[in-house]
């Protein structure tokens, strides 16, 4: 799409409509108030929701902190909020930015929607414009936005100035507040509804973990075995309520399909199904080193067939393929040795697409057969490429409903439920598909993001409780922004720092701080690295993979990037592949053997 055209028509629009720019009156009438909230952006994003947008210490025009946000080619990182106002009366809508094509605006006015920006501003300049509300307008939305692929602006002290509203009293406190379902990793709460209230806000031992519209929620990310204090307060236009009586849960033990993995665990993939230049490696050589065993890969009849195949490579590819018992009689003394044997689905060339209820099922009938014909252990999903992608009406990672989504979490729970808390799941998505989720989700609220954008996160999220290892790929992937609001490029420790960071402290999904994708718990990641510069792009060396460990398991050796925890239970390290690894001489393996043996 040629954006320049739109671009200009845009600009000579606001010109020529002669409203938007304006000087702020002399003074405000004694009735009047700042009504934006938290304008200063001292209190993190609280009341913004934005596309891509954190605070910053630096630059600021007042106070500790401002917003940046980052446009990208399909998003113009808008920040908005919605304020409560009075009926046909005069408003002052002004701001304080910094950077190129910067937005202050106001929509939803009920008259003229209106807004000021400035072309370049290297320093602070102030943007103002004036609006008066419709005969029936009580809300308006006030935002900030910058121009796609422009760069990074900032924004600080924005402030509505007009005649206040009367916001009542806030609500009572919620009663009744009661724990149902507890797991491993999460707590259900539920507590009586409030007159008057038009969301809650959730509290983890003091800390406001969730906001919700409704009256119960699951807070996830827990920790194994461990108590927990849960508040909740009922909030409304006038603020929020005192904090209801504390109720305690602790959570319970394993979970997460832990399955006897050992504290620190390597992962691998064996070409099972096809040859390549690494050449074919029998199971029964794979070393005692690698913990778990991907045979890769179970591809399906058709994309949307969900009948997937496990066929082993032939001997006319793979000279030295062993036979169908040898193969069998190599899982189960792998199996004897404490290893675990799995199936992977997908990769490259295997697009699944469960876009039925019927390919759902055949999924897990397919599958269940060949988890039964050879005895594995569980499943690995690795669904790359095309296979999953959301709609654009789902813009919720906790309540999806795209059906390849749903159908593969489905499908999953069922044979998770079918094989026992013994059936070890991993997955093994792309960072596109998990990490860019922070800048991110689907289409965007707008339109026109690619919907494959942290389509991975609802199925990690509903699957969590299940899951027993997620190793992303930290390979064959674009800069990514951590959660410092820096790209990070492969090539080094500092990515597989930052890529790992976001999943042990959990990161706003498309910038909205308060849809927050939980963390993770460090048994459950492991890092995904290739094994060799022919394995795969994003190759680094042995002493940057130490480097990556030192940081995230002691807090050492870390370099530009500042971690927001240590994980010494990090359960350890991925890599394409097994057969690649031996091809380089067992580089990989050696460099985990040395570091945690």
């Amino acid at each position: 799409m040629d954006r320049s055209r739109p671009f200009v028509a845009v600009l000579t629009a606001t010109l020529l409509a002669g409203t938007g720019i304006t000087v702020l009156s002399s003074a405000a009438r004694a009735a009047d108030a700042d009504l934006a909230r938290n304008g200063g952006f001292e209190s993190g994003l609280d009341g913004w929701t934005c596309t891509a947008g954190t605070t910053v210490t630096s630059p600021v025009r007042s106070g500790s902190s401002a917003l940046q946000a980052t446009p990208a080619g399909s998003d113009n990182a808008r920040c908005a909020q919605t304020v409560t106002v009075k009926p046909d009366s005069q408003y002052t809508l002004s701001g304080y930015v910094r950077g190129s094509y910067v937005y202050l605006g106001a929509s939803g006015t009920g008259t003229t929607d209106v807004s000021a920006w400035t072309q370049s501003a290297p320093n602070w300049q102030q943007l103002s414009t004036t609006f008066r509300t419709g005969p029936s307008t009580t809300k308006v939305t006030i935002y900030t936005h910058g121009w796609y692929g422009t760069g990074a602006y900032h924004a600080d002290d924005v402030s509505l100035v007009g005649p206040s509203v009367d916001p009542g009293q806030p609500p009572a406190p919620p009663t009744g507040l009661r724990t149902g379902t507890v797991t491993s990793s999460s707590v259900a709460l539920s507590w009586t509804a409030v007159s008057g209230a038009t969301s809650y806000a959730v509290y983890r031992d003091g800390v406001k973990v969730q906001t919700v519209s409704g009256t119960s929620a699951t807070v996830t990310g827990l920790s194994p075995q461990t108590a927990y204090a849960f508040q909740v307060a009922a909030v409304n236009d006038a603020g929020e309520s005192a904090k209801s009586a504390t109720v305690t849960a602790t959570t319970t033990a394993g979970g997460g399909g832990d399955s006897d993995l050992p504290p620190h665990a390597l992962v691998g993939y064996l070409h099972a199904s096809f040859a390549n230049g690494s050449g074919y490696t029998r199971l029964a050589d794979v070393p005692d080193s690698w913990d778990v065993i991907d045979l890769a890969f179970g591809e399906p009849t058709s994309v949307t067939s969900g009948d997937i195949r496990f066929d082993r490579c032939p001997a006319a590819e793979c000279p030295n393929v062993e036979s169908d018992a040898d193969f069998k009689a190599a899982i189960r003394a792998k199996q004897a040795a404490g290893k675990k044997v799995l199936i992977s689905i997908g990769g490259q060339n295997g697009q699944v697409q469960l876009t039925t209820t019927a390919a759902r099922d055949t999924f897990v009938s397919s599958v269940s057969k060949i988890i039964d014909e050879y005895g594995l252990d569980g499943l690995d999903i690795d669904f790359e490429g095309h296979s999953l992608s959301l709609n654009a009406d789902d813009t919720d990672f906790k309540n999806p409903k795209t059906p390849v989504i749903v159908n593969l979490i489905s499908a999953v729970k069922t044979l998770k439920a079918r094989y026992g808390d013994d059936f070890v799941l991993t997955m093994a998505p792309e960072t596109f598909f998990v990490q860019l989720g922070y800048q991110y989700y689907g289409t965007g609220k707008w339109g026109g993001q690619d919907p494959r954008a942290g389509a991975y996160l609802p199925v990690i999220h509903a699957l969590r409780d299940d899951l027993t290892l997620l190793h992303v790929q930290d390979y064959n992937s674009g800069p990514i922004m951590g959660l410092d609001n820096q790209y990070h490029s492969m090539g080094g420790a500092d990515f597989h720092i930052a890529m790992t960071d976001m999943l042990l402290t959990g990161f706003p999904v498309a910038g909205d701080a308060i849809n927050v994708f939980p963390p993770l718990r460090p048994d459950q990641v492991a890092i995904g690295m290739p094994a060799s510069t022919n394995a795969g792009n994003g190759h680094v060396a042995p002493a940057e993979v130490v480097k990556t460990l030192d940081c995230l398991t002691k807090k050492a050796n870390c370099g530009s990037y500042a971690t927001h925890g240590t994980w010494p239970a990090l359960r350890g390290l991925m890599t394409w592949s097994i057969n690649w690894d031996r091809y380089s001489n067992w580089e990989f393996q050696r460099t985990f053997d040395g570091y945690f043996g």
